[in-house]
Parts: C-alpha cells; sequence; structure tokens
C-alpha cells in the first residue's frame, strides 16, 4: 500500500501535466464550474445565490463592523443600487476606484498598479461580463494562489448600508467591477475582515504568479533608481508602503502621507530642473484622495524650475490621490518598495540574458522532513533538499547576481487572518560529488555559500545571490524543528541568450557578400533586418553567436501564419506553404524558437529568387 498522500501526488501531478492550474485552464475554486452554473441559471430563470460565499453576516466577517451596523447591511445587486450598472464603464483605471471602510490598502494599491497592465488585468477580470446582456447574477475571476491558476465564482450581492457600498467604492456610481473583484479576493481569504492588513507584493503575486523583489528603501544600493526605471518598462506591477505610526490607525502626517498605508507605483520621470537632473516617482493613494504635500507636489513652486512642456505632460492638478516627489525623500518616507514582474526582466538590463525557471513543492512534517535551522546540528539534514547546476554560461565573473531564489510557506488554514506564518529561511552549500541525501557530516564539515539574509514569519523569503559554477544545495527549513508546513521553492537562474553551431553559420553565410555579389541578386528588405539583428546581437555578446545553447527567445507561431498580412516580404508564399513553415519549425507549444525563426527568415529571403543556379547555391551554402 502506497503512503499516505501518496495517491494524491499522483493525481496532482497528472493534473499539471494536463495543463490543470493554468491560466488557460485554471482550478475551479470550490469545484465551481462558471460556464455550468451560468447555464443552469439562464436555463431556469433564476439570479445566482453563492451557497458557498453566501450574503451574510458570515461573509462579512467579524471585528470590522460594529454590531449595530452589521445589523443594518443589506445585500444588494448592482441595478438595485444603480439603475445604470454597468461591470466597466469607458474602460478601467486607478481613477475607477476608492477604498471604504476596510483597511486593505495593500490590495487596493495592487489593483492600481493592475490597471496599467491590460493583458495581466484581462487575466485575472475577465471583460466579457456584463451585467445586462445574459445576466443572472454570477460573476468569476481569476487568481493565482500558491503555485496554482484558480478560477473564483461569486454572486453580485453587494454589502451596502443605506443603499451604500461599505467597502471599495467606484468614482462613476454605474461602474462596479472593482466591487466585485473584491468580494472574489474575500471570498478565497476567507471574508472580508480577512483582508484586513497586508503588503501589496501578496496581492500582486496573485495577480501574476511571477517574479516578486522587496527592496529596503533604508538600505537601497545605488541601483534602485534603475531598477525602478526598468520595472517601469517592463510589465511589472509597482507597490510600497509608510512606516507604522505608534498606533494601528492611519494617520495623516503634515506633509500629507498616511502612517502604515500602502501606495501604488504608477510612473518615474527624470526631468531638467535649474539645470540639473531630477529623479521623480510618482504614487497613488488608494484612497483616492489625499497627497503629498512637499517639494513637487501638485501645489509645489518646483514645478516652476522645469520646462513648459514638461509640467503640461507630468503636472495634473487634482484631488484624486495621485502625486509626484523626489526620490530622495521617497527613500527617506517609505520603507520598502515591491515589485512584482511575469519574468525577473526587470531585475537587470541585459538584454542579452533570459532567465530559467524552476519550481518545487515541498512539505515540512514534525518527526520526519522538520529539521529546523542548522542551530539544530542533529536534524537540520532531514530537511528538504534541492539540487541546483550552476554552469559557467549563467554565472556573472564581474560579481553580478545571478539566481533569485524564493521561499514561499503554503497556509493549513481557511480563514487569511489565522494564518500563523512560521518563521522560514533557507541555505545554499556548494558540493563537489554526493549522491544520495546529504548526511548530518556534510553540514558540520561544510559552511553556507549563501542563505537568506535572516529567517521571517512572512508567507515568502526572497534572495537575490551571486553562485559562481558548480553544483549547489538549497536547504529550505523553518527556524524550529518539528512545524509542520508545506512550501513553494522557485529559483531563476539567469542564462545568456545563444544560437546553435548550424544557426551562426547560416547567419555568417549570410553575411558572406561574395555569394550574393557572384549570383547579381541584390539587398531585400528581409537581408537588411537579419542583417540588422545579426550587428545588434553581435555588438551585444559577439561570443555567445557561437556557442550552442537551448531555450532561446520565442515568438508566436501565429506571427508565421499571418506573415502574408503583417509584411510584404514573403508574397509569392501561400498559405499552405506558411503552414508547413510553422509547422517544420514550429514547437507542439504554438511557439518558434528564435533560432529557428531567424533560420526560416534567412531561407525564405534565399529562396524569393527566380534564379535556379542562385536558389540552389545559397540554399545549400545558408
Amino acid at each position: 500500500m502506497p503512503p499516505p498522500g501518496a495517491c494524491l501526488n499522483i493525481m496532482e501531478a497528472r493534473h499539471k501535466q494536463k495543463g490543470y492550474g493554468s491560466i488557460s485552464n485554471p482550478e475551479k475554486f470550490f469545484n465551481q464550474d462558471f460556464k455550468n452554473l451560468k447555464q443552469y441559471c439562464l436555463t431556469k430563470g433564476v439570479r445566482y445565490i453563492d451557497d458557498m460565499f453566501p450574503p451574510d453576516a458570515k461573509s462579512v466577517g467579524q471585528g470590522i463592523l460594529m454590531p449595530s451596523d452589521l445589523a443594518q447591511v443589506k445585500w444588494l445587486r448592482p441595478a438595485q443600487i444603480a439603475p445604470d450598472a454597468e461591470f466597466v464603464v469607458d474602460g478601467v483605471s486607478r481613477f475607477d476606484f476608492g477604498q471604504g471602510v476596510l483597511g486593505n490598502c495593500w490590495f487596493l494599491a495592487s489593483i492600481g498598479a493592475l490597471t496599467f497592465q491590460n493583458h495581466i488585468f484581462n487575466q485575472v477580470v475577465p471583460l466579457d461580463q456584463k451585467i445586462k446582456e445574459n445576466y443572472c447574477g454570477i460573476f468569476h475571476f481569476r487568481f493565482w494562489r500558491f503555485g496554482r491558476w484558480v478560477d473564483v465564482v461569486i454572486d453580485d450581492k453587494l454589502p451596502t448600508i443605506n443603499g451604500r457600498l461599505i467597502f471599495v467604492h467606484s468614482t462613476d456610481p454605474n461602474e462596479f467591477w472593482p466591487a466585485l473583484l473584491e468580494k472574489a479576493y474575500a471570498k478565497v481569504c476567507g471574508s472580508y475582515t480577512d483582508m484586513t492588513s497586508g503588503t501589496p507584493s501578496e496581492a500582486m503575486m496573485d495577480f501574476t504568479g511571477g517574479v516578486h523583489m522587496c527592496v529596503q528603501l533604508s538600505d537601497a544600493s545605488s541601483d534602485v533608481w534603475g531598477l525602478i526605471c526598468r520595472a517601469g518598462k517592463s510589465n511589472t506591477l509597482m507597490g510600497c508602503g509608510t512606516p507604522q505610526g505608534e498606533t494601528s490607525t492611519n494617520t495623516v502626517l503634515p506633509n500629507g502621507l498616511v502612517q502604515g498605508h500602502a501606495y501604488t507605483v504608477t510612473g518615474v520621470k527624470e526631468l531638467i530642473s535649474q539645470g540639473k537632473v531630477v529623479k521623480l516617482i510618482r504614487l497613488w493613494n488608494p484612497w483616492g484622495k489625499g497627497e503629498w504635500e512637499g517639494d513637487w507636489s501638485d501645489w509645489s513652486p518646483m514645478w516652476n524650475t522645469v520646462s513648459s512642456q514638461d509640467r503640461q505632460k507630468c503636472l495634473s492638478v487634482a484631488d484624486d490621490g495621485e502625486f509626484w516627489m523626489a526620490f530622495e525623500d521617497f527613500c527617506k518616507f517609505y520603507t520598502d518598495l515591491d515589485i512584482c514582474g511575469l519574468k525577473p526582466d526587470f531585475i537587470d538590463g541585459k538584454s542579452s540574458a533570459q532567465w530559467k525557471t524552476s519550481v518545487y513543492e515541498g512539505r515540512w512534517v514534525a518527526g520526519t522532513t522538520a529539521g529546523g535551522c542548522i542551530n539544530n546540528r542533529d536534524t537540520f539534514w532531514t530537511n528538504p533538499q534541492y539540487r541546483i547546476k550552476v554552469v559557467g554560461e549563467n554565472s556573472e565573473t564581474n560579481g553580478e547576481k545571478n539566481i533569485l531564489v524564493s521561499l514561499m510557506q503554503k497556509p493549513d488554514k481557511r480563514n487569511r487572518r489565522l494564518v500563523q506564518n512560521l518563521h522560514i529561511g533557507f541555505s545554499v552549500y556548494l558540493y563537489k560529488t554526493q549522491s544520495g541525501k546529504f548526511p548530518a557530516m556534510f553540514f558540520n564539515t561544510h559552511l553556507p555559500v549563501a542563505r537568506s539574509d535572516k529567517y521571517m514569519n512572512a508567507r515568502e523569503v526572497i534572495e537575490f545571490l551571486m553562485l559562481k559554477p558548480g553544483e549547489y544545495l538549497i536547504v529550505p527549513s523553518t527556524f524550529k524543528p518539528n512545524e509542520t508546513a508545506s512550501f513553494i521553492l522557485t529559483i531563476h537562474s539567469r542564462e545568456e541568450t545563444w544560437f546553435s553551431l548550424d544557426a551562426c553559420r547560416s547567419m555568417v553565410a549570410l553575411m558572406d557578400v561574395s555569394c550574393y555579389n557572384t549570383c547579381d541578386t541584390g539587398k531585400s528588405r528581409l537581408r537588411n533586418f537579419v542583417v540588422c539583428l545579426f550587428e545588434l546581437l553581435k555588438s551585444n555578446n559577439c561570443r555567445s553567436l557561437y556557442v550552442s545553447k537551448p531555450e532561446c527567445f520565442s515568438v508566436d507561431i501565429t506571427s508565421i501564419t499571418h506573415l502574408k498580412n503583417q509584411t510584404k516580404i514573403c508574397p509569392f508564399v501561400s498559405d499552405d506553404m506558411l503552414s508547413l513553415m510553422a509547422l517544420r519549425y514550429g514547437a507542439s507549444s504554438g511557439h518558434m524558437a528564435l533560432e529557428c525563426f531567424i533560420n526560416l527568415m534567412i531561407r525564405l529571403d534565399c529562396m524569393k529568387t527566380e534564379n535556379k543556379s542562385h536558389w540552389m547555391y545559397v540554399s545549400m551554402y545558408t
């Protein structure tokens, strides 16, 4: 008989192989199927009521409202609140909503950042939902939850008092996507009360399932500004927070900032002021009002020191919660900056770098695999152990960091407020030859080459490391032994972009002008494109063109099959031929590696002549 949980693990692995839990095929939260439930309600002519998150006091939760106020709560559908109710009115924006009585500024600040990234927003909030067409009071949203995407179904009954929304409210009373999104996340957390207090990184991770970095602004390096600028140009979400005051209340300081409050980073800019470069950062308060009143605020005289063009482009005088401030003041008055992206591309500015991601799910079990930190010499070795290999190509000789390690613990409680995060961390060891599980003797005779900064009782612990070529062992652990919990270990390793030797030969052959002069072909638009691409790659990292390496950038195959509509470089190629090209050079994933794409483009260019001898000559050569 298999050990306990083995069958569940096998079933889980099979689901993953079939893509279950991905953004394209999310798990059904509480096994509720949105399409089936909606079809049932439409067929029966009834309005949907969610029995898994019912419109009652339990879903509101305790402690957020006074008993007298809780007794006045009425759950109303959008059309009962606003006769002209719509899901979305004139697009989505951070200015669409403001915070209610719930202390979930961390969540709303993340939504503010989410509105800047349409692709990510559309993944979380399906915009094909309507309040009037095919309406039956059911909606759904998608969130990433500890390694899996889940589809969350809700009804559209919202808590109100005297006909007004209690929690997040829209600036346009007819728009309801913010309130419905908040309700879906409240369902995931357990109740509205369970959304009280948090950090923007938590919601940003649940919106992206991506890569998170946290920068402590008090000891920020000189590259923080560059990091923010790169993140601003990528598909990232950024949030930050002010330090907590003496009490848990959100006190408004004389400078206009709110203590213990989350903000959204909405922009960065460098301007010339009085002959000097000034670094500015734009922030947004999820209250929808209340702004910074120092230098570079809406009414600051500093705006008179920049050009009228910059002033007109950047400055918007309105009490909408958004404001500019100097980067120096930002680092002074804010404690931390959270950046979350789909990929780690924002970490460095190297265009020749790709990132490879490995994800492992594990569990600490008291008495067997929960050995605690290295202070517990006799039991530390019993913790789960993971091997990674850092090859020469992705190790930087100039001291740049090349490995990003994330350790996230998974909760075992339904309600978010009941979750007690353990103190977690990890250690990294270099080894040469070792098979099987590393024994206690190994850890008694070897020191870690890297480790998490400290053990933290946080949902996620992240560390950016520089590891030289070699084989490494990563040991995640709780601080104390015999503490049971599940976790996700994610390792992002930086790699250079490489081409196979055959692809490099083809590109070098294409540069051989003697071939084309002999055949008297002239230069095509495509060849100019490939020449430019070749020169660009060569300038970035010439050596990388002559080393074989898999896992390059990829190109969507649809860009090949639609080539005739997008360009004029191959009007002589039929649709059938384009399909064959996609089949020959593409992968089953629906994408084409950059190497294959360039090979295809080279051959297209070489084959478009009607000169038979030239055709044979260049096809054999390139």
